[in-house]
């Protein structure tokens, strides 16, 4: 999984509360193999309309978000259900991380288990972002996970995140890879234990 540290990129605004996964990526596509990638079907139902035509008015089919890495959104961001191909879907799509107030807490651990950021912030700051990238949409973010801050034009944000899911984004970690990282702690414990308790270990182990 490729590390998160520091990332400067257009961000697009999603200024809706309540962004399901179903409407991140609705279920009928969901049969797809994960090999075939799902960044097409982002918010596909809200980007296009009933012929496959996109909807002009859709902020991910402007000009100046089309190919945004970051999107900041309203509060309560990928609830609904636990599918994680609405993580496939921004992370194929090429988001890396997601500005909101809070989130659905199975996106937020699928999230970090694909190398996508969820950076809370308050309503209040959400919505000064937003604002901000309406009325300058070629504008930048910079979005900072060790120091924990958004740089958006001269002011700067700080964010919150879990600590075990900051650790794996910074390290490049999935929850294999995390538990893998105490490998001599673990050789230590079952060497120890070994020992202790000889009687508790299989025959032939």
């Amino acid at each position: 999984m490729e590390k998160f540290t520091r990332l400067t990129a257009s961000a697009c605004p999603l200024n809706f509360a309540n962004l399901n996964t179903d409407q991140i990526i609705p279920a009928r596509f969901l049969k797809r193999p994960r090999s075939a990638g799902f960044g097409a079907m982002l918010f596909h139902d809200l980007r296009l309309d009933a012929e496959g035509r996109e909807r002009p008015d859709f902020p991910l089919n402007l000009p100046a978000w089309r190919g945004a890495r970051i999107v900041v959104a309203a509060r309560n961001f990928g609830c609904g259900s636990s599918r994680e191909g609405a993580v496939y879907a921004l992370h194929d799509y090429g988001v890396r991380c997601v500005i909101a107030p809070s989130f659905g807490d199975i996106f937020s651990g699928n999230a970090a288990q694909n190398g996508l950021l969820t950076a809370i912030v308050t309503d209040a700051e959400a919505a000064e972002i937003m604002a901000t990238l309406q009325q300058a949409p070629e504008l930048p973010l910079t979005v900072d996970l060790e120091q924990q801050t958004v740089l958006c034009g001269n002011r700067v944000y700080n964010f919150s995140i879990d600590p075990v899911r900051r650790m794996k984004l910074l390290n490049g970690w999935d929850d294999i890879a995390l538990t893998e990282s105490h490998r001599d702690r673990i050789a230590a414990f079952k060497a120890a234990d070994r020992d202790r308790r000889p009687w508790a270990m299989p025959a032939g182990d």
